[in-house]
Order: C-alpha cells, then sequence, then structure tokens
C-alpha cells in the first residue's frame, strides 16, 4: 500500500498527516491525490468514511499561501459535515503558518460571522445558503479562490441546493490552468450530478472507488416481516443483537418520531435526527449520540449526512428506499476503518422485495434472509456506557480541548479514563463523561475554572 511520503507533498502537511495517525493512502486518496496535486479537476465517487476530506484537504492545502484571504472554497450540504470537515481541515493545516479555516453555515449568528471573514481566512467551509447570502452582502470575496470543492454533492443535488451552487460558482473564477480548480466528490453519481460536473469542472479526472464494503468487513442480513409490525422488527433485533450503538434508517421524519419514542419506551435512550429539528437540537443529539451517552440514533437519510462515528457496529434499515445508491451508502455508515459492521434491512409490504432483488443486482451480491428474532420485548441491556458534559464555550472562546481535559483531571479530580470523546464547537463544548463521575464533573465546573474562567455548564438528558 502506498504511503503519503511518496507524493509531493509540503514537508509541513506530511508531519500533520502523521500526526494524525495517517500511514497509507485509502484508494480514493491513492487515485485522487496525483491529479489533485497536478492542478487537475476531479470527480471522485466514494462512500463516506473512504479518507476523501483527507484528498481534497491535502490538495487545497497544498496550494494556500497565507498572504489572500479564501483561496479555497469547501460547499457542505448540511451544517454537521461543514463542522466536520473544517475540524479535519484544521488538523491537516496545523503544521502550516498563518493559514486560517472558518466554517460559515446557517442556523449561527451572521454578525459574528461577518466579523470573522474580516478578520481573515484562506480556507472557507460552509453551507450553500449561508455562503451565498455572505455573497449578496458582499461580506465574502472569491475573486483569489484556487479551489473550488463541492463534497457530498449528490445531497445538495436533493436538497435543492443546486441553483445555489451555480450562483456562488458565477462569484468565483473562471476555470483553467490558471484560474480556478474544481473538485466535486459524491457517493452515487446520477444524472444530475454528472450534469452539474459538466457546468462546472474542466476536463475533470473521473473516479469511481467502489461503494461496495468488503465482505470480510460487513455481514448483510434482511428480515421479512408482515406489514404493521416494522416497529416490533427493529426492537426485536435490537434487542437479540444488543449493540453499543446502532443507526437505525427511516423513511420520513415522522417515522423517525415515532421510532424513536417507541425504542425508548422499551428501556433504552433512543434519539431522532431529521430536518424539522433546530439547529441546537440537532448539535445536540448529534454530540449525545457520537459521545455514547446515546445507544440508538433514529435517522432520515439526508439528517444522517456527516455523521463521524468511526466504530459503528450496527446499522438497520427499517424501510427500504427506492435508490439503490443510497441504501449502499446508508449501510456504508458500519464497517469502516477496517472495522467489521452488520447491516440489516426490515422488508414488509409488497414494493420492498422489488426493491431488495434491485439493490442485489446492483451490489452484485444476495443479501441472505434471517428469521427475526425472538429475544423479548426490553432494551434494558442497551444502556448508554457515558453521559454528555455539555459547556457553554468553545473554539471562539480560544478554548481547547486540552484545557477542558487538564481542568477536568487536574482541578476536578475527574480520572483521565472515566473522560471520552471532546467535541469543540465554536460556542460549545462536548464532554463525553461515564456515569460515576458525570455529577462531579458538573459540580466542578459548576464552582470551578478553566483558564482561570467561569463557565457554564449541563448534563444533557
Amino acid at each position: 500500500m502506498a504511503t503519503f511520503d511518496t507524493l509531493p507533498l509540503r514537508a509541513e502537511l506530511l508531519q500533520a498527516t502523521a500526526q494524525m495517525g495517517f500511514e497509507h493512502l485509502t484508494p480514493i486518496q491513492e487515485q485522487a491525490l496525483p491529479p489533485l496535486l497536478a492542478g487537475r479537476d476531479v470527480s471522485g465517487q466514494a462512500k463516506t468514511g473512504s479518507g476523501k476530506t483527507a484528498a481534497f484537504g491535502l490538495g487545497l492545502l497544498s496550494r494556500i499561501t497565507p498572504d489572500l484571504n479564501t483561496q479555497a472554497l469547501v460547499l457542505c450540504p448540511t451544517r454537521e459535515l461543514a463542522d466536520q470537515v473544517a475540524a479535519e481541515l484544521r488538523r491537516l493545516a496545523s503544521r502550516l503558518d498563518n493559514v486560517q479555516v472558518l466554517c460559515v453555515t446557517g442556523g449561527r449568528a451572521y454578525r459574528s460571522q461577518n466579523s470573522s471573514l474580516e478578520g481573515g481566512a484562506q480556507v472557507v467551509v460552509g453551507t450553500p445558503g449561508r455562503i451565498g447570502k455572505h455573497l449578496d452582502k458582499e461580506s465574502l470575496d472569491l475573486s483569489h479562490l484556487k479551489v473550488l470543492v463541492l463534497d457530498e454533492a449528490d445531497r445538495m443535488l436533493d436538497m435543492g441546493f443546486v441553483d445555489q451552487v451555480l450562483r456562488i460558482v458565477q462569484d468565483c473564477p473562471p476555470p483553467g490552468p490558471d484560474g480556478r480548480q474544481t473538485l466535486l466528490f459524491s457517493a452515487t453519481f446520477p444524472e444530475g450530478i454528472q450534469d452539474l460536473s459538466r457546468q462546472v469542472q474542466r476536463a475533470p479526472v473521473h473516479l469511481n472507488v467502489s461503494s461496495h464494503v468488503a465482505d470480510r468487513q460487513l455481514v448483510q442480513q434482511h428480515v421479512r416481516v408482515p406489514w404493521g409490525r416494522r416497529n416490533d422488527a427493529v426492537l426485536q433485533i435490537l434487542a437479540h443483537h444488543t449493540p453499543e450503538r446502532a443507526l437505525v434508517f427511516c423513511e420520513t421524519k415522522a417515522e423517525c418520531d415515532s421510532l424513536a419514542r417507541f425504542l425508548s419506551g422499551r428501556g433504552t435512550v433512543a434519539l431522532a435526527l431529521h430536518g424539522d429539528l433546530d439547529q441546537r437540537s440537532r448539535d445536540e443529539v448529534m454530540l449525545r449520540f457520537s459521545g455514547g451517552s446515546a445507544c440508538v440514533l433514529v435517522a432520515t437519510n439526508v439528517a444522517a449526512r456527516g455523521l463521524d462515528i468511526p466504530e459503528l457496529p450496527m446499522v438497520l434499515v427499517a424501510e427500504l428506499g427506492g435508490e439503490v445508491q443510497a441504501h449502499v451508502h446508508r449501510i456504508g455508515r458500519t464497517a469502516r476503518a477496517e472495522k467489521k459492521g452488520l447491516a440489516i434491512s426490515v422488508v414488509c409490504g409488497d414494493r420492498e422485495p422489488e426493491r431488495l432483488r434491485a439493490i442485489e443486482e446492483f451490489m452484485g451480491t444476495e443479501i441472505p434472509e434471517v428469521p427475526l428474532p425472538q429475544a423479548g420485548g426490553s432494551l434494558a441491556a442497551m444502556q448508554p456506557p457515558m453521559q454528555t458534559l455539555l459547556i457553554l464555550a468553545g473554539r471562539q472562546d480560544k478554548l481547547r480541548k486540552g484545557d477542558v481535559l487538564g481542568a477536568l483531571v487536574k482541578e476536578g479530580g475527574v480520572p483521565s479514563d472515566a473522560i471520552g470523546r471532546i467535541d469543540l464547537l465554536p460556542r460549545i463544548t462536548a464532554v463525553a463523561i461515564s456515569h460515576d463521575y458525570a455529577r462531579q464533573a458538573l459540580s466542578y465546573l459548576q464552582s470551578g475554572r478553566i483558564k482561570k474562567k467561569r463557565v457554564r455548564a449541563r448534563l444533557l438528558s
């Protein structure tokens, strides 16, 4: 397997990849980085968890200089994905002098973003709606743009953002060897994405890294149940396997809410994630699930895009949708980073068997039917290992993960092994902490300090 030091990357970027624990190139990185670094437009198809963010991140950071603002713009379909992309780009840029990465999305104060843009950032990551607003208000200038990235373009198409994307492209320098480099990444490539590529890219290199998960990593199964027994089937499957965490897909927002309430009523902690939640609620749901203080996340396709869960043992598809590539993307949430995973689909009604056959034909494999487990009606065995402590201060308050960890361990007396994932957002910080020490940590923060400053905190429940 090829390594990063075989590429013509700046020494600072090689140091950052080593610091992040990257050793070998993933298939998308191995295919995409040579044309990226050569300045070519790239149109790439790859599943979630394939390493595409590092691929385009290393490519655009190779072209950045400290002297000009907004030399690279990354457009993402959701705020959550934009946050995660910005966080990874910051890690990749950590050894570069005077290179700033700014995340600009809706649901957050426009005025503070305007001030940050005035302060200058070489790389801007954002959602089409908010980027378009800054362009309309002339608080964002793209005249020095070198690289434009459209990440998860199929979701932007599904969410109706294509017109906004094309309007943003009009404000960018023209494509060409001495102009704008355009990178487009998508999990699926329907006709609409191919048309978008033709409109915004110049002679792109087309890459297709297989969306299929290796058989040795992913076990696929399906169960068949009568109409009206879908929720019961999900309950029985979870009760039988008792995964530490599971992501369950539903087709509609109402079904997400209904199933999450049903599962919570059977003894576990289940949360719903869909487009009707406001930004604060969406952030809290994501932080609780990724930090291990909820066992089940019931989500729609669009809402789940951008989830960063490195170890997800199970994906459960409660209803088969009509798009086969979307199904492959769903199950690609598990069996990532060489971990094993289990994907189970619930099949019922008249249309879903036909959808199953279409999925099997597309994937070139048979998805075996297994009997529905009879495991009882309780999920009491599925209890989250952590609680989420929310600190009402974040990156914009000059807070760092090390500051939080040091305060809780050295001053608060919390053992370091009781603290899990720490998520640092612009205005909040979420700390996953074991149940035994959650109250102790909260009590310290209510009376103690971080970096000599008092902070407000609460436990999410």
